[in-house]
């Protein structure tokens, strides 16, 4: 372990290299007909980060990160493109561990350390609705890896301690996938996820956090079976956390964090775009962070609303995280 590394743990300065980590929910593909309008494919888009990192997101420091994100969804309800609830008994629930390993050089590159990281998602999904899927999957999800991030170390901003961070993220079909099943926890495509994280802390005790991303996704060439397609394609999207939080003891500290998913291509079916195919939810909730010794704990619960063409429900995350 380096000085550094060393020094960044003993310092009660808060941490962790891009904790990044993602609920494996609705890595479906299915025909759904929004009541009123003409049959349309609705592609799903693949699961990102929704509320997964919250508290202190951009400070870290050279070294290694190992973390556990383990992930509940739940949702008794299913909003078609005007934000309204789909007639019937909808249901669906999901579960996800990740597994996400992080490394922060001493080495330096536009003014930052250069960093790496790889996540390996298990997830369990099942969906019970009446408009569409009934079903279940189980089993490995998409990985996702970072081979280039730059962690900045801490500038002033009007004269305030700012730390950013820049990550270069790919999701890797990896997941389990089958064209005849509704229900996949993979989602049988390349995704291009970069984002750019930013804390800023006004007083000692008090920060504000945020994590802008933006969603490529490529062609799926193994579409649904019920599409009759040869190829479809999940939009673009830009999602954000954002969270703030106050330390009320030494190590403990309580806040508020949300999250905000706005598709913003249509989806596309043999390269023809889907109308009324846009995703859109917004989340909030109350969340805590413990740090002990190089040790990290967090719990964030989010309560979602205005969601269109997806789920609206409640979510659970709880990390633990060692920094070395």
């Amino acid at each position: 372990m380096t000085k550094a590394t060393t020094a960044a743990a003993k310092n009660e300065s808060p941490s962790a290299a891009a904790m990044w980590a993602y609920l494996a929910v609705l890595a479906v593909a299915a025909l759904l007909v929004p009541a009123g309008e003409p049959a349309a494919a609705d592609i799903a888009l693949p699961p990102v980060n929704l509320g997964d990192t919250s508290f202190q997101d951009a400070i870290a420091f050279p070294g290694w990160l190992v973390e556990e994100t383990f992930s509940y969804y739940h949702a008794n309800q299913f909003n078609d493109y005007q934000g309204h609830d789909r007639p019937g008994s909808n249901r669906l629930t999901a579960m996800s561990a990740v597994t996400h390993v992080a490394w922060i050089s001493n080495f330096r590159l536009l003014g930052g350390f250069y960093g790496a990281e790889i996540l390996v998602p298990l997830a369990v999904l099942d969906f019970k609705t009446e408009f569409g899927p009934n079903d279940h999957d189980h089993g490995l999800g998409d990985i996702a890896v970072s081979p280039f991030f730059i962690q900045w170390p801490e500038h002033k901003l009007f004269g305030l301690p700012f730390f950013q961070r820049l990550d270069l993220l790919f999701k890797l079909p990896t997941g389990d996938y089958s064209s005849h099943s509704a229900v996949n926890v993979g989602s049988n495509i390349y995704s291009f996820n970069p984002y750019y994280a930013v804390t800023l802390v006004p007083t000692p005790r008090l920060e504000f956090s945020s994590r802008l991303y933006y969603l490529w996704n490529s062609e799926n060439d193994e579409p649904f079976y019920r599409l009759r397609a040869n190829n479809s394609q999940p939009g673009q999207a830009l999602h954000l956390n954002a969270a703030a939080s106050y330390e009320i003891f030494k190590g403990f500290r309580a806040g508020v964090s949300g999250y905000a998913l706005q598709q913003i291509t249509d989806d596309k079916v043999d390269g023809n775009d889907q109308a009324h195919s846009r995703e859109r939810v917004f989340g909030i909730g109350p969340g805590f962070k413990y740090k002990i010794d190089t040790w990290l704990l967090y719990l964030n619960s989010y309560y979602e609303t205005g969601a269109e063409n997806r789920p609206e429900g409640v979510k659970f995350v709880f990390r633990i995280s060692k920094l070395f």
